[in-house]
């Protein structure tokens, strides 16, 4: 059966690779929106509060001179403390500007939208149950606008690709909108090559795409808002909304959830603040002009320094910048409601995708020198990047605050200056500063923006009582910080691993997210997390032998009980329930997806289908 037997008629629309070394004319010359004070008012702290720290550390190292290590130790701080000073700063642009007034657009209609689905080795009953729920809330809004849905496959099961055709059938019979499905004989380039495949064979047709992931929920009227600002605003060639998440049963998916819902939404405040019209792509819940994105954002490969080519894995980012490059705006609206999508379950499962995109955003440090890019369009791929590049950075300091913490008569500092002749300076100044006030400042600028929403939470009775009143949102805060800092080292030593093995070209390969969560058996956890434990041990030894701090404690806990832990991330106790409103009323929309996935499950996952 042919590919395209679902399809419309194409409209061929071409997309050519851009290039990196040479930036092209523009395509719009889009008057950006001015943000020169929300800018300054995140980065001049950051700037300000890291030289002040990195200048007052200099001070007592150079008191005993500085050696080669010194110097690497102070950059390291340096580098650590400019990104949690950048998260605090963006929290408290957000608390300003959350003050601001929503902007509406105007009642624009009358353009051919395009909803996008693709998948690769998806549930079909989840995919197309997801999307049943999605026409049926859009159709009730009457926007105007003229919606199609293509369910765009990758799928290399072909058991899952006979489910899919059923499920796109009984859909296509009911849905209030025109539904295609295409199934690729290869999936050549993966999401970047699905995506090219179909604007290159009908996107000649739609002005504008809604891109979804295949977990992705969106409502009819954030579908609708979209759609509305894009036809609003002619120079506009992107808008990301600010997808919640949803479908979190587990532990670990619950800490997700409230940590997106509590703590999130101020956050993505002060990114749009900051960023304006140079925002940034998540890859999907978000709508593209379909002929700029065409015409500013087709990717090539990368060539390596040994000739090979790479696929660009984290596509988003840099298809944002494109863009911007192009001179189309690129948007970003937190406050469009309604725009959802599913979390790992385990901490297993979210150190896989994690994995996954660490490859992909280091690609992005290949792309700084890319010409004509607009500075902040740069910051974002070097933020995307430095976001991985820090656990190492941490994991370094980490070793140093093992070496370094303890009275310089009963350390190995000890050791080092009198029989190691490679050390023979190693610094003996840290040894007189009590690590407790770095690693406290620390933890206490990594909890702080988490603070600073719960408190303003905490102030607003109505938003109080959507979390379940005031006993209930202080117990889930407690629980949510309380995990946080207990699976951070954990997440610091496997990004590391995942650093250095992206480094070495030992990828771990693309696999579709696991999207039902649970347990994992022992063998396998103790496979998994076998490093963290035996640096846990290490420092354990190293604690009772007097050689480490006993500030490490928090640190050692975590690493030694790594596998306990990534056993409690799949538990669904009551218990540990981290309540939300997310939870506590569940969207509408979010039901009805539900329970449409329920009833195509069972029409199309019947034994005779599934043999078919």
């Amino acid at each position: 059966m042919s590919q395209h037997v679902h399809m419309p008629a194409r409209a061929p629309l071409a997309m050519p690779a851009q290039s990196f070394s040479a930036a092209p004319d523009m395509a719009v010359t889009a008057p950006v929106q001015q943000a020169p004070f929300w800018r300054i008012a995140v980065f001049a702290p950051v700037l300000i509060t890291t030289a002040l720290m990195v200048w007052g550390l200099y001070g007592v190292f150079e008191n005993s001179g500085m050696s080669w290590l010194e110097y690497v130790l102070l950059t390291l701080i340096g580098l650590t403390f400019v990104w949690v000073t950048l998260a605090v700063s963006t929290v408290t642009v957000g608390l300003v500007g959350r003050l601001d007034p929503e902007r509406q657009a105007a009642h624009a209609t009358g353009m051919d939208v395009a909803l996008l689905v693709p998948v690769y080795n998806e549930r079909p009953s989840d995919v197309f149950g997801n999307a049943a729920a999605m026409l049926t809330d859009l159709a009730r809004q009457n926007g105007g606008h003229r919606y199609s849905l293509f369910v765009l496959s990758d799928t290399r099961d072909d058991a899952l690709a006979a489910q899919e055709l059923h499920a796109f059938e009984t859909l296509a019979d009911s849905a209030p909108f025109p539904v295609h499905y295409r199934r690729r004989p290869q999936n050549t380039d993966r999401k970047v090559g699905n995506l090219l495949d179909w604007i290159t064979g009908w996107g000649a047709a739609y002005e504008a795409m809604v891109v979804l992931d295949a977990d992705s929920l969106m409502t009819g009227r954030a579908i609708d808002r979209l759609a509305c600002e894009m036809a609003a605003d002619p120079q506009t060639g992107l808008i990301q909304s600010c997808p919640q998440l949803i479908g979190a049963d587990t532990l670990f998916a619950r800490m997700q959830q409230f940590s997106n819902v509590a703590y999130g939404w101020l956050l993505a405040e002060g990114l749009a603040h900051w960023a304006r019209t140079e925002g940034n792509y998540w890859g999907h819940n978000a709508i593209i002009r379909t002929r700029a994105f065409a015409a500013a954002a087709g990717l090539p490969h990368l060539r390596s320094v040994t000739g090979r080519t790479d696929l660009i894995l984290s596509h988003d980012f840099v298809e944002a910048s494109l863009l911007r490059r192009a001179g189309w705006r690129v948007r970003f609206l937190p406050r469009i409601s309604g725009s959802y999508e599913e979390t790992p379950g385990t901490l297993i499962d979210y150190v896989i995708r994690d994995n996954r995109w660490c490859r992909g955003n280091l690609q992005h440090l290949r792309l700084l020198a890319t010409r004509g890019l607009h500075p902040i369009s740069r910051f974002h791929l070097f933020q995307g990047a430095a976001a991985y590049l820090m656990s190492p950075a941490w994991f370094v300091l980490l070793v140093f605050w093992a070496l370094l913490g303890r009275d310089s008569n009963t350390n190995l500092i000890t050791y080092f200056n009198e029989t190691n002749p490679l050390f023979p300076n190693w610094p003996p100044a840290m040894t007189h500063i009590d690590s407790a006030v770095f690693l406290v400042v620390m933890y206490a600028m990594l909890l702080a923006p988490k603070v600073a929403c719960a408190t303003l939470i905490l102030t607003h009775n109505k938003a109080v009582k959507l979390f379940g009143g005031r006993g209930v949102f202080l117990r889930a805060v407690g629980i949510e910080l309380a995990l946080s800092v207990a699976y951070a080292p954990i997440m610091m030593v496997q990004q590391t691993r995942a650093v250095l093995r992206s480094v070495f070209g030992r990828g771990n390969g693309w696999q579709p997210q696991k999207r039902d969560a649970g347990a994992y058996p022992l063998g396998k956890m103790i496979q998994f997390h076998w490093i963290e434990s035996v640096m846990g041990a290490l420092l354990l030894t190293g604690l009772l032998s007097g050689l480490v701090s006993l500030w490490l404690l928090p640190i050692m806990i975590s690493l030694l009980l790594a596998v306990p832990l990534s056993a409690l991330s799949a538990t669904t106790a009551p218990a540990l329930r981290l309540d939300n409103p997310l939870t506590l009323r569940e969207p509408t929309i979010v039901a009805r997806a539900r329970v449409a996935r329920a009833g195509l499950r069972a029409r199309i996952e019947a034994p005779d289908i599934a043999a078919e």
